[in-house]
């Protein structure tokens, strides 16, 4: 990658490594493309709906009303989506991405879960899916919030690992799809959402990030372009 010296660490005076590397970035933008059409579909199916879907039903009836011991897991699952335990949590891995040398991965982590969980705020209010009497269900934004978190964390140990296009894109796959499952059983379990509000979240989530994360790159190169120029413009 463009920036980063062999073990992964910044070059001096070359830009930072970009929050979306180069390789699997076509095959995680198809991606990114198919999770939006989930959330479309999806929206329009549920769109004002107050009750579960047949899926729903069978899942949640597998799910819910969980042993005690389990509940307690499905607690602390589902605090770590709360404004408190997300904000630590963001917290910790924007240190973690500044101490790799990784500033842009660290922007990504902070508006990548920003507009992710905005998005799925303003989309429960367009859908108007309900749960428990009157709440907003789906998408989920507890769920694609740790999507969004694990995803960019998975970006970037792609780029750090020079991991190829198809092993990049099933190892940031593979780490949303956990992170997604552990917050969306969570979710079920406490009977806060249904599973289709989960994989709602989960596909908004792979939706944005990778857009999110061109975005990032794309700004911070312009800036970087800028900055040459003007220093080269001074020492002529």
């Amino acid at each position: 990658m463009a920036g980063a010296d062999p073990g992964g660490g910044r070059v001096p005076g070359r830009p930072a490594p970009g929050a979306l590397p180069p390789v699997p970035r076509a095959g995680i933008g198809l991606i990114a493309v198919l999770a939006a059409l989930v959330v479309v579909v999806l929206g329009f199916l549920y769109a004002g709906r107050s009750g579960p879907g047949t899926v729903d039903a069978w899942i949640h009836s597998v799910v819910y009303e969980v042993r005690p011991s389990w509940r307690r897991v499905a607690l602390a699952t589902d605090f770590l989506g709360e404004p408190a335990g997300a904000a630590m949590l963001v917290a910790a891995v924007v240190t973690g991405c500044l101490l790799l040398r990784s500033p842009r991965t660290a922007v990504l982590v902070v508006v990548g879960a920003g507009v992710t969980v905005v998005t799925t705020t303003l989309l429960k209010h367009l859908v108007g899916r309900t749960i428990n009497g009157g709440y907003l269900s789906y998408p989920s934004g507890h769920t694609a919030f740790l999507t969004a978190l694990a995803l960019t964390l998975a970006l970037l140990a792609t780029g750090r690992l020079g991991l190829g296009r198809t092993a990049g894109m099933l190892f940031a796959l593979a780490a949303a799809l956990v992170a997604g499952a552990a917050m969306g059983w969570a979710q079920v379990a406490l009977g806060a959402h249904y599973p289709t509000d989960v994989l709602g979240g989960w596909c908004t989530a792979l939706a944005l990030v990778p857009a999110t994360a061109w975005l990032v790159d794309r700004t911070a190169d312009r800036r970087a372009a800028r900055t040459t120029n003007a220093l080269d413009e001074h020492t002529r």
